[in-house]
Parts: structure tokens; sequence; C-alpha cells
């Protein structure tokens, strides 16, 4: 757990703050939809191999152990972004000292900075947990049931279960990625906020239908879910402080985690309250209608995560204003030298002319 939770924070930050402005949306949403991607290859891994081996399930996990250390080995090789370069020379040049005056190390100087910047960006902090926890919510609200759903209630087959899963993340994929590459035109929250509300609006579609037609639901459902996902890390990463965005990030992604765990065991909970009756006797099977009670949760986070957009602040032009900043600076800078030399070079001839 404290390994795979450090990954998220320093994974979103590397593959997005040295990217172009404009390609940054259209990345966080590739980048996020790893997550589906690495769904489908499961769910293929699963529907194709681990029925037909001795070893069962267990070669499941061998897969998911060993996909992770081939990113590992990749990530050895490649250099440290610009970005964090230029934070760790800035560090450097501060030669931060203790209260004794004494030089102290990169790391502490790191350890002593947090506390101040938490005291100022505790808000911001707040807010990104509160929104992380209804994506989470969302997400897993969304998904972790959905394969009992489809086989306990509507009594699919394995092989049909796989297949919905399969076809949902690739609505996801496409999802993620377009509504990620829309948010730096349109904006990250209003991009949000379009396919949020679509989503709420496609719940019959996701939950009622009893038959085959429910993949359709699946594809659209999780095209609008993982479409918002798209937006979350480069809106995560412009709302967090520079010099702390693996930290604000990473924080703020798995407190929303930790507490949207229990998704699925809420949904369990309260599904064991609705009872399906079998058409040919009055008692009742264990079998339960997982589907209102997802229904039910998804539309009460929907509009959770509604409000929390809509009241919520968006920095998506930020970086582009400190770089014009930056730009109109170096320019004035160069005028004024000009300028100098402009008016001393007078003085200048004329001195050598006495000469």
């Amino acid at each position: 757990g404290v390994a795979m939770g450090g990954i998220y924070g320093n994974c979103a930050t590397t593959a997005l703050e040295d990217a172009p402005l404009a390609t940054r949306g259209l990345l966080s949403g590739i980048l996020q939809q790893g997550y589906a991607f690495g769904y489908i290859l499961a769910a293929a891994f699963n529907l194709a191999i681990t029925s037909n081996q001795r070893y069962g399930w267990r070669a499941l996990f061998w897969l998911a152990g060993f996909l992770p250390l081939l990113v590992a080995l990749w990530r050895v090789f490649l250099p440290e972004t610009e970005t964090f370069l230029r934070v760790k020379e800035a560090r450097k040049a501060g030669k931060v000292k203790d209260a004794d005056g004494h030089e102290v190390s990169a790391v502490q100087a790191v350890i002593n900075s947090i506390r101040p910047t938490l005291a100022h960006y505790w808000l911001t902090l707040i807010y990104l947990i509160l929104m992380m926890s209804g994506f989470n919510f969302l997400a897993h609200g969304s998904q972790d049931l959905y394969p009992t759903f489809l086989s306990n209630q509507l009594r699919f087959s394995p092989g049909l279960v796989t297949l919905t899963t399969i076809v949902s993340s690739c609505g996801a994929l496409i999802g993620g990625s377009v509504i990620g590459y829309c948010s730096s035109f349109f904006g990250r929250r209003l991009s949000m906020i379009v396919v949020l509300i679509a989503g709420a609006a496609l719940i019959p579609a996701y939950l009622l239908p009893r038959d085959k037609s429910i993949v359709a639901g699946a594809f659209f459902q999780q095209l609008c879910v993982q479409g918002a996902w798209g937006v979350v890390p480069i809106h995560l990463m412009e709302l967090s402080p520079e010099e702390f965005r693996s930290f604000v990030v990473g924080t703020a992604y798995q407190l929303g985690n930790l507490i949207s765990s229990a998704s699925s065991t809420i949904e369990a909970t309260l599904g064991q309250r609705f009872p399906l009756k079998s058409s040919d006797d009055t008692s009742s099977e264990h079998r339960f209608d997982y589907g209102k009670v997802m229904a039910i949760f998804l539309a009460c986070t929907y509009i959770y995560l509604l409000i929390i957009i809509l009241l919520g602040p968006e920095k998506r032009h930020i970086e582009k204003v400190k770089k014009l900043e930056v730009e109109l600076t170096d320019q004035q800078a160069t005028e004024d030298g000009a300028l100098s030399k402009l008016l001393t070079t007078p003085k200048d001839t004329q001195t050598e002319r006495k000469a």
C-alpha cells in the first residue's frame, strides 16, 4: 500500500509538468486512462488464460506484479524533469539555514518548508481531498460491484461479464482522452461538469436494461465517468503549489481514495435490503437488487461532485500568465539596458574627442 500510494503523485507531475501547455489536457486524459487500459489487460488475461491453466487466479496476480517491474526499469533510464531540476537549483541557491544560522540539507529544507506551505495552502488541500473523495466514490461506485450486478442479478455468464467490462473500459479510454483534450479549450471545470451531467442522465441506461443492450449503456457511462477523470491529473497539478506538486497531488488523491474505499461495501450492504424473488418460488434467493442501490449511490455522487466543482477554483492559465510575466520582465530589462547604453553614448563620445 505504501509503495503503490507513492506512485500517483510523482507519476502525474513527471508526466505533465514539462509538457507544452496546449497538450497537457490531452496527456492528462491519456495518463489517467492507463487505469482503464490496465483493466482491459486484466480482464482479457482473465478471460483467456485464468481458467485454462492449473494456477487459476494466481496467474493474474503474477502478471500484475510483472508489468510494474518493466515500468520501474524504464523509469530508471529517464531523466528528471526540467521543472524539478529548476526547483532543486532554486533550493540550493537559497541556502536555507536553521535557527542557529547553520545551512541545512536539501531534505531538511523541504521538511522545514512543509509546515508553512500547509499553513498557506490548507484550504486548497482540503478542497482537493473533498473533490477526490467524490471522484473516487464515482469510479468505485460505478465499477466495483458492477460485475457482481451483471452475474448475480442479470445472470450473465462469466464470459459476457468480462466482455461487458472490456467494452466499458474502451469507452473509458475514449472519454478520458477526448474530454482531457477538450478541457484545454473549454476549461477544466466546464468539461467535467458537462460529462458529469451526461453521466447522471445515463444512469438508467447503465443499470435498467436486462439484456445484452446494457453493454451500450456501460460503454457510454464509463465514457462519462472516465471522461471527467481524464481532466483530474492536470486539474490537480494546476491547483497545487509548484514546489510541492507531487506531495499535494498524491496526498489529495490517496486520502480521497481512502475515504471512498468503502464504496462497494456500502453498496453490497444496502443491496441486501432489497432481495429478489425467484420466478418459480415465493422464497428469497441469495440475489439482490444491486442495480437499484447503485443507481441511488451514483445519483448522489454525481450531485455531490457537481456542487464541489461548481464551487471550486480553476487555474488553467496560471502557468501561461507566469510565462508571459517572465518574458515581459526579460523584455523590459533588455529595453532598459538598451536605453541606458543610448543615454551614456554621447558622454563616451565627448570623452574620446577630448582625448
